[in-house]
């Protein structure tokens, strides 16, 4: 079996993390207007313009998923931190939209 993550994590999944005693960080890469709209709480903002200038924050051996509207941008981070040698990063599925389906109804959709 081998040690690397799938891409994605499942929002059911992510949700069980979350309450574990070492939750792992959620970077939120949407635009700050975005963020207005709906946000999780605890995420850490980095819009994905921002990610190569910041890439110091994030620590590469703590598990990461990233979070966008939809997924897209979120996996398309996810695969560029996994090329910077961040092997613990996952790209939430769906996105803040799905979780607000599936797991927060209190988030607003947009």
């Amino acid at each position: 079996m081998s040690d690397a993550l799938p891409p994605e994590i499942s929002v059911d999944a992510f949700a069980a993390e979350r309450h574990q005693p070492a939750p792992p960080l959620l970077l939120d890469v949407r635009e700050a207007w975005e963020l207005e709209i709906a946000a999780i709480p605890g995420a850490t903002h980095i819009p994905m313009g921002d990610i190569p200038s910041r890439l110091q924050e994030l620590d590469p051996d703590r598990p990461t998923v990233v979070l966008c509207h939809h997924g897209a941008r979120s996996l398309n981070v996810t695969m560029w931190l996994r090329q910077q040698g961040l092997d613990h990063v996952q790209s939430l599925a769906g996105g803040i939209d799905q979780w607000s389906r599936s797991i927060d109804p209190s988030i607003p959709r947009y």
